[in-house]
């Protein structure tokens, strides 16, 4: 179903629309329910009772407590939190960090920051699928490690980790985990204890939430380091007069997202295994991140002899809205550090295409792509080869 103003999305990886039952259970506390919860008055006791009962809907989501729960200002500050937080509180223990090559920036960013602080990082590499080897996460550990950090899904490709596995080896050798969790919400499990996790970050509007708005996961007993001062909010955790109605609408949103997981995971698999099969008779076409073991709504391709800027923009004339590579590093020049890290060259990479679909996608939409998306690449293609003739002046 395309959008009010004739958009087909498929970019629900980049962000999704706030449902208007969250807006509508937000917005209130835009109005006559706006008091500072840190306050001891009647208004300040509505948002204090708003918030707990926000901690404690995330909390039922997620399978721990209302207490292992940190709000933040989103996805990437709760990445920053859990990185830098857990590697300053066990300095003691030890500098090295293990990560994987196609974290998020949000990760990687934070682990380069951390490297010219003195600490090691490990940057392990995946398979032409994009996998990490849990055998190599379990190599990597040393005696001084403080943190591994992997992402439960790849932003670009797909890719589901096993992110189980690679906690229960973590636990066995008594070294905190951490997983960027922020594809996964609203479509994979989050069940925090039969992931085994110490630390998992969530992103509001990832799963028709608000913007500005993330989630943290502490496991009780793990030693954190605030970054942000100031203030006692999130038990001491994180300082900063609450976001009241966007944490609000965050645990709506999880909530509705974990009551319609199965039964909508299963639909938006359904359409993309359609577009996936079809965007593959195209010439050249090839999937990219692992055929199976990914997310149910996203399908992403390489495109020989096709600039994904080029791509973007025609399908933009059409009305269908998409992507090529990761949202946070469009309008980079250089190719996308995912699609170089499972091994493609940097001309192949500038070909992606990433299709996401949710909620507003139907059947009609994944018709329309496959008729014109087809014609599209003909004609760059076409246009890429063309020779063209250069006229020397006089």
């Amino acid at each position: 179903m395309p959008l009010p103003d004739g958009t087909i999305y498929l970019d629900h990886a980049a962000t999704t629309p706030t449902d208007p039952a969250v807006l509508e259970r937000m917005l209130p506390y835009f109005s006559e329910r706006f008091g500072n919860a840190s306050s001891v008055y009647r208004l300040g006791r509505q948002s204090l009772d708003a918030l707990d009962a926000a901690h404690e809907a995330v909390a039922d989501a997620l399978g721990c407590r209302p207490t292992e729960i940190i709000f933040t200002g989103g996805g990437s500050e709760a990445d920053n939190l859990a990185i830098k937080g857990i590697a300053s509180a066990q300095r003691r223990r030890g500098n090295h960090i293990i990560t994987s090559a196609i974290e998020h920036h949000a990760v990687l960013h934070t682990c380069h920051q951390l490297e010219r602080e003195g600490y090691r990082v490990t940057y392990l590499p995946v398979s032409a699928d994009g996998l990490v080897d849990p055998a190599a996460v379990e190599a990597a550990i040393t005696d001084e490690t403080a943190l591994v950090t992997l992402m439960y899904v790849n932003n670009e490709i797909g890719t589901i980790q096993p992110i189980a596995a690679i906690g229960a080896i973590c636990h066995a050798r008594r070294v905190p985990f951490h997983t960027d969790a922020v594809q996964a919400g609203g479509l994979l499990d989050l069940d925090v204890r039969t992931l085994h996790v110490d630390l998992l970050s969530l992103s509001s509007h990832k799963f028709y939430g608000p913007k500005g708005v993330g989630i943290l996961y502490v496991r009780q007993g793990a030693r954190i380091q605030p970054q942000m001062l100031g203030g006692s909010q999130e038990r001491n955790r994180r300082a900063g007069t609450e976001n009241v109605p966007g944490i609000v609408g965050a645990a709506e949103a999880l909530t509705h997202a974990r009551a319609e997981r199965a039964s909508e995971s299963a639909r938006l698999a359904a359409l993309r295994d359609r577009l996936v099969a079809g965007i593959l008779q195209l010439s050249g076409a090839r999937l990219t991140g692992h055929p199976s073991q990914r997310l149910p709504n996203h399908a992403s391709f390489v495109l020989p002899g096709v600039e994904g800027e080029s791509l973007l923009l025609n399908l933009d004339l059409l009305g269908i809205a998409a992507s090529s590579g990761s949202a946070c590093s469009s309008g980079a020049v250089e190719p996308s550090h995912v699609l170089t890290a499972i091994g493609l060259s940097a001309s192949e990479a500038r070909g992606h295409l990433r299709l996401t679909l949710g909620h507003s996608t139907t059947e009609d939409d994944v018709t329309f792509v496959l008729e014109h998306l087809p014609p599209i690449v003909e004609r760059l293609r076409a246009l890429s080869t063309r020779p063209t003739s250069i006229t020397s002046g006089a």
